[in-house]
């Protein structure tokens, strides 16, 4: 169980500038709740950015899925994840990115570290969870969480590397899955949120009335992951908003429906061994090329392919 935030003497790092606004801040305040949905390489950042979103979530699910080929089970590690992170946000400028940083790689130094890390790929912020390590997606059985006034350490230690940058810090929990349960989740939320965080994140609530009782209970902003086949009901952003929520992560839902239209279209390949009964499943050449801005680098490049060198 969380002990009392009564008795915690971690606080969190202030310049005395005042409250702190960022991107994400804007974001939550223009529109209300902000949707995210989870990213895992640059072609699906770019995809997204094309629809004309304002967020997304760089996911460790899908990341070490698409990276390794392997579950969210703590394979992948801080620096590869801040390497797909880099290129995701460069793939996608206009985009605000929330990047998946697991536990922060071990102690308060390997939080900073990793904090600093992300800061540099563009990002505009992350997520730090209190699992144990080797942490396990938010939906699977079997999680550990440290000890709250260890992760609330943590959290302090993310926010003074933060320092003055743009960058937004979610503090999420996953004690509703051991002992405690969602009484615990909620303590520790607050906790984490008096040692520094911008929001909280209550991962893998059961039910409705578990939502609105986050929503309730806990201070400050708030996320919620819609992952589809997890112990969270699916709901609009719209009511997502009226329970109380304002960040919602879609963190499963592009790397699902990938994985569904290769199974698909592969299978096809190899039981008909030709794609052309099945090119509306496919997007076309041009739209491909378009998409990964073909026309504007090759306006770039002729350019420069007449450029000379003025003579005195």
């Amino acid at each position: 169980m969380a002990s009392s935030p009564a008795v915690v003497t971690v606080k969190p790092i202030s310049n005395g500038a005042g409250p702190r606004k960022t991107r994400m801040h804007r974001l939550i305040e223009e529109d209300g709740i902000v949707l995210m949905p989870g990213i895992y390489d640059a072609l699906s950042a770019a995809v997204l950015q094309s629809l004309g979103y304002k967020a997304g979530f760089v996911s460790g699910y899908a990341v070490s899925a698409s990276r390794l080929g392997m579950p969210d089970i703590g394979l992948l590690t801080p620096p590869e994840m801040a390497d797909a992170a880099r290129a995701i946000c460069a793939a996608a400028p206009n985009v605000a990115f929330i990047v998946d940083a697991d536990t922060g790689g071990g102690n308060a130094l390997n939080v900073q570290r990793t904090v600093r890390d992300i800061i540099a790929t563009g990002a505009a912020g992350l997520f730090l969870e209190d699992q144990v390590w080797p942490k396990k997606c938010g939906h699977m059985q079997g999680k550990q969480v440290i000890p709250a006034e260890e992760h609330a350490a943590k959290i302090a230690a993310a926010r003074e590397a933060i320092g003055d940058s743009d960058f937004f810090l979610i503090a999420r929990t996953d004690a509703r899955a051991t002992a405690g349960g969602l009484a615990d989740a909620i303590a520790r939320a607050n906790l984490y949120m008096e040692a520094g965080a911008d929001a909280c994140f209550v991962e893998a609530p059961r039910s409705d009335d578990e939502m609105r009782e986050v929503c309730k209970k806990t201070n400050g902003f708030r996320a919620a992951n819609m992952l589809e086949g997890g112990y969270t009901p699916l709901h609009t952003p719209q009511e997502l908003k009226e329970m109380g929520f304002h960040l919602i992560v879609h963190s499963t839902t592009a790397v699902y429906s990938a994985a569904r239209a290769l199974i698909d279209v592969l299978k096809a390949l190899k039981d008909e061994g030709s794609s052309r009964g099945h090119l509306h499943k496919l997007t076309t050449f041009e739209e491909f090329n378009g998409l990964i801005g073909l026309k504007t680098l090759n306006e770039i490049g002729a350019r420069f392919e007449k450029f000379s060198v003025p003579k005195n």
